[in-house]
């Protein structure tokens, strides 16, 4: 099993702010990509299908990280704290709602084999 850790971050903008807020986080992928340890750092929009018909905000940060300690240290990097204070957690800000989720592909009480 890997240490990988696989964060969706969805978003949505406030009335007439999606194209912007959209922009935004696109603004974030160059750097972020860079990091040690970011495996896979896209902002994607949600899209209509029969196929597909669940609810969730229209935007959506999918990232992968190689482990946790990568995933922190992004988390503390003064662009994306500086983002979330701007745009999400003040008044004046672009970002209506948002929900930032964390996975792990190992199961629960995973056997793992010792290294010896």
């Amino acid at each position: 099993m890997s240490k990988k850790v696989y964060c969706l971050a969805h978003f949505r903008a406030k009335e007439g702010k999606e194209q912007e807020l959209f922009e935004v986080l696109k603004s974030l992928e160059p750097d972020t990509l860079r990091e040690d340890g970011c495996i896979q750092y896209i902002v994607t929009r949600r899209v209509q299908s029969e196929f597909a018909t669940g609810d969730s905000y229209p935007i959506l940060f999918n990232e992968v990280w190689a482990d946790m300690e990568s995933f922190e240290a992004h988390c503390r990097r003064k662009a994306i704290v500086d983002f979330f204070e701007r745009e999400c957690l003040s008044e004046d800000g672009i970002v209506d709602a948002y929900n930032v989720c964390l996975y792990s592909d190992e199961p629960e009480n995973y056997d793992a084999p010792v290294k010896g």
